[in-house]
């Protein structure tokens, strides 16, 4: 897909002749007045990137319960947004036309939202689906996934790794706090 907007330009690439080979149009059907390959592409990158992303984090991070649908969503949303600042940076750096044809907004002032918008709905719709099956066959899903709430440490971590510094420091391996 990102080939294909490359090729042509998000904003250029011919979806509407390419349907209309087939006899239907896809502007008419969805009452679209812009080209929405771009938006496209942003819900495929959520909804596509997602589960290697969850695999990922359950396999090398070994997330578990509702961490492990949290992170990937969350990672999906932060390179979404990575990108649509990047490709703002690049419109302001080519500037005039150039800039605003890379842009790609077609007169839309709410694009980059919309864009980051629909990367999140793809994957928060496959992490949905994946928890999901998880629930359905997973015996201990509900149990992984409220164990993963709990608090395990009720001190600030900081403060208690500071206080062993200072510990190990003076060579005392008392608790005199």
């Amino acid at each position: 897909m990102h080939a294909i907007g490359s090729h042509y330009t998000y904003a250029e690439v011919p979806y509407e002749e390419w349907t209309g080979a087939l006899g239907f149009s896809i502007n008419d059907i969805f009452g679209f007045e812009r080209n929405h390959f771009d938006r496209l592409v942003h819900f495929s990158f959520g909804l596509l990137l997602c589960y290697p992303v969850l695999e990922l984090f359950a396999r090398v991070a070994d997330t578990r319960g509702a961490w492990s649908y949290y992170f990937p969503l969350e990672l999906v949303m932060s390179l979404s947004m990575l990108y649509e600042l990047i490709e703002w940076g690049a419109a302001e750096f080519f500037g005039g036309e150039l800039g605003m044809a890379y842009l790609g907004t077609q007169g839309d002032m709410w694009d980059a939202h919309k864009d980051m918008g629909l990367a999140t709905i793809g994957a928060a719709i496959c992490v949905s689906v994946v928890a999901y099956f998880s629930w359905r066959y997973n015996k201990d899903f509900r149990k992984e996934f409220g164990e993963s709430l709990k608090v395990k440490f009720t001190q600030p971590l900081g403060e208690v790794r500071l206080r062993e510094l200072k510990r190990e420091k003076r060579g005392d391996s008392t608790d005199l706090d």
